[in-house]
């Protein structure tokens, strides 16, 4: 079951796994994220979990003004382009458990995600994906996770509406949507057993 787009999962109280989690040394989380949405969620599962927090940066940035980076987006998806990653992870393979966060742009995975699962090799590894969004959920963005890594194991993901930066309204995890969006995000890692037991 994924979270709702539009708002977060009424879960009732999850036990975590018996199971030992993985521990931190053992945990990446990459995000992109262009009003820092995105980069809050992925800080809140650092929290939860530890693990070494890495943003993806490229080597040209996408350009300030938000419609610009939209047209340029649209031919990136169009063309098949993955823009170069300035980001470099030489210590991959220590991770066991890689978790991707990203907006959802054009309904699309965005193109610097699909270029971090493309240049690195992830097989054996388990993936979690997580999300902000404008309100339209995720598209196929988590799909496409899937489909550009397929011998990895691929957990629930995680999706939470963020800002809506066409209308001006950007970062907005903070003070009762930073305090919902935190709980959701406990509940889903309990749910998908990697929340260390108290």
């Amino acid at each position: 079951m994924l979270v709702s787009a539009g708002g977060f999962s009424q879960t009732p109280d999850v036990k975590a796994s018996a199971e030992p989690a993985v521990g931190p040394d053992k945990v990446l989380i990459v995000y992109l994220s262009r009003t820092n949405n995105t980069k809050a969620v992925a800080g809140m599962i650092q929290q939860a979990l530890g693990g070494t927090l890495v943003a993806l940066e490229l080597e040209k940035p996408y350009p300030a003004n938000y419609q610009a980076t939209v047209q340029q987006v649209a031919r990136e998806n169009e063309q098949g382009y993955l823009p170069p990653l300035r980001t470099r992870i030489a210590n991959i393979a220590q991770y066991e458990v890689v978790f991707v966060g990203f907006p959802t742009w054009g309904m699309q995975l965005p193109p610097p995600v699909k270029s971090f699962l493309k240049q690195h090799d992830l097989s054996g590894k388990t993936i979690v994906p997580f999300n902000t969004n404008a309100g339209y959920g995720v598209g196929s963005s988590f799909e496409t996770v899937k489909a550009l890594a397929p011998n990895s194991t691929i957990l629930e993901g995680f999706t939470t509406r963020g800002g809506v930066e066409r209308d001006g309204v950007l970062f907005v995890m903070e003070v009762t949507k930073e305090t919902q969006a935190r709980a959701a995000i406990l509940a889903w890692l309990k749910r998908i057993n990697l929340l260390r037991k108290k």
